[in-house]
């Protein structure tokens, strides 16, 4: 999506909506570095000052990292979820668990009940596409793609409450799927996803809820490991 030259006041305002724009829609996606100052200027036809204040208000809102030296990152793609990624990246990892356990179980016995053919297509789909990305063996595709997998069971729920408080939660989620994970994917840690989707096309409310409530705690148990070996992904 290009970005536009603002034509009226408040050009900082303007400014600050276009790029908050531009991560919202994912043209800069959580962890990519966004074009530098002067690229901004350019591209935007404002003052160097315009596109600084602008940046550090994103920044101070907790979607954008300014990292001296290196360049400005995407950490969060709203305000709500910037403050849940400052307020909780250093929380207990099991409690982070236990969230994602309640959240989770919920979302997929809503699934289990409410869930359409399209919705079911889409898991199919995402299920694949996590398996190819594990098949691949690099390490961000497949937490993207598992991210991907668990979002679409929450959002089978058809609860929006529930929908956007767990979107929010998303860009926390990979960075402990990331820690979980590793940077190498290990053949023999493979958790297997077929049975949650089974369960919600069954519309078996139970067992889909107790599958999505397990995974993050076999996820914590591989942490919390120095030696042997258990599932992965979340």
């Amino acid at each position: 999506m290009p970005l536009t030259s603002p034509r009226r006041s408040a050009l900082v305002d303007q400014v600050i909506a276009q790029l908050r724009n531009q991560i919202t829609t994912g043209e800069w996606p959580v962890g990519s570095r966004i074009p530098t100052e002067p690229e901004l200027v350019e591209l935007m036809g404002v003052a160097r000052n315009t596109v600084r204040e602008a940046v550090r208000a994103l920044a101070h809102n907790g979607l954008l990292d300014i990292r001296q030296g290196s360049g400005t990152y995407v950490i969060a793609t709203s305000e709500l979820a910037g403050v849940m990624h400052r307020r909780f990246a250093g929380a207990d990892p099991r409690h982070i668990a236990e969230l994602r356990s309640t959240l989770e179980s919920s979302a997929a016995r809503l699934a289990a009940e409410r869930r359409t053919a399209r919705d079911l297509v889409q898991l199919d789909a995402l299920l694949a596409r996590r398996e190819e990305a594990w098949a691949g063996g690099d390490a961000e595709p497949f937490i993207a793609a598992d991210v991907a997998l668990h979002m679409a069971v929450v959002a089978a729920s058809h609860n929006e409450v529930l929908i956007e408080l767990y979107a929010d939660l998303g860009d926390l989620v990979a960075d402990w799927l990331r820690t979980d994970v590793g940077t190498e994917l290990d053949a023999a840690s493979h958790l297997d996803h077929e049975r949650l989707i089974e369960a919600i096309r069954r519309g078996d409310g139970d067992a889909a809820a107790s599958e999505a409530a397990g995974y993050p705690f076999v996820c914590l148990a591989k942490e919390g490991r120095s030696a042997g070996v258990t599932a992965a992904g979340g």
